[in-house]
């Protein structure tokens, strides 16, 4: 690291918008990192996998959740809850759904770089 840096996400280098979600994306030091922000009623099954065209989500997350409850099940039937305050790491294989009425809002930095692509 040469230099420091701050960007914010209220001017993102890239957004990409899906039904029920959008994705913002900040390029700082080499790194891509994403906030999403998942409506009530979001699944990924419903919303990203017609993007994405794989079975169930394949990109790993390391995310810290800033709102609501997001549940995820992975692809062996294991499921909970992440909540405000959780920080969360997801390898490939999963579904999540957004539970409750407050959106989901996750902050990602790792597994949002070709995130809700058409592919």
């Amino acid at each position: 690291m040469s230099k420091s840096e701050v960007k914010p996400f209220a001017k993102p280098d890239e957004v990409r918008e899906f039904p029920l979600g959008r994705l913002e994306l900040v390029k700082i030091g080499g790194a891509t990192v994403g906030r999403a922000t998942f409506q009530p009623g979001w699944r990924w099954a419903t919303s990203v996998q017609p993007l994405a065209k794989t079975k169930s989500c394949e990109a790993p997350h390391f995310q810290y959740h800033v709102s609501g409850v997001l549940r995820v099940r992975m692809d062996d039937g294991t499921e909970f809850d992440c909540r405000a305050g959780d920080v969360s790491l997801l390898p490939s294989g999963h579904d999540a759904w957004v539970v409750g009425d407050v959106p989901a809002v996750v902050v990602d930095f790792q597994g949002m770089i070709d995130y809700a692509k058409a592919h």
